[in-house]
């Protein structure tokens, strides 16, 4: 049997998984040249990423409030790590909305509904502004700064759900 008429298929070693296709020899001289494409499955873990990926983007908005806290807890570690004395003017800024709130208002006078919602605010302002200073001077997981990370984070989802019930959804 010469090299021509057997079939080479059995020889070639194919990796498990693939797809083998037979293409019949072509013959005379017209030998239209063909493409042949075999889309790769994706793995289980790429369409689980996939997914989780989707998941978390179709979800922006609702997970922006872990987002800006993870990126403070990250930036609070790095400064810890490079300069701590950074901490001292983080603090100083932390104060400087209670600070604000202190001086009496010069354009008109405010309902006690609008003082509380800018105090609250303050506040919260400021205890953020404490915990950063704390921890880039201590280290973000120091002693109870993340208990206070953790609550920080409670009360943003809190005040996110407050502002989303209280703001109007028409659109203008």
């Amino acid at each position: 049997m010469s090299s021509r008429t057997r079939p080479q298929a059995r020889t070639v070693k194919v990796p498990a998984g693939a797809t083998t296709v037979r293409i019949p020899r072509q013959r005379g001289r017209r030998q239209q040249s063909f493409v042949l494409v075999v889309p790769e499955r994706p793995t289980l873990t790429s369409q689980a990423l996939r997914t989780v990926g989707r998941l978390l983007w179709h979800h922006r908005l609702a997970l922006l409030p872990t987002g800006l806290a993870l990126l403070c807890l990250l930036v609070a570690a790095i400064l810890h790590v490079t300069a701590p004395w950074a901490g001292y003017l983080l603090l100083a800024a932390g104060l400087l909305p209670v600070l604000a709130l202190l001086a009496p208002p010069l354009a008109r006078r405010l309902t006690s509904g609008v003082r509380a919602w800018q105090w609250a605010a303050a506040s919260l302002a400021a205890l953020m502004g404490l915990w950063g200073a704390l921890a880039v001077l201590l280290g973000p997981l120091a002693g109870p700064l993340e208990v206070l990370w953790f609550l920080g984070l409670l009360a943003a989802y809190g005040l996110r759900a407050v502002l989303r019930r209280t703001t109007s959804k028409e659109k203008v």
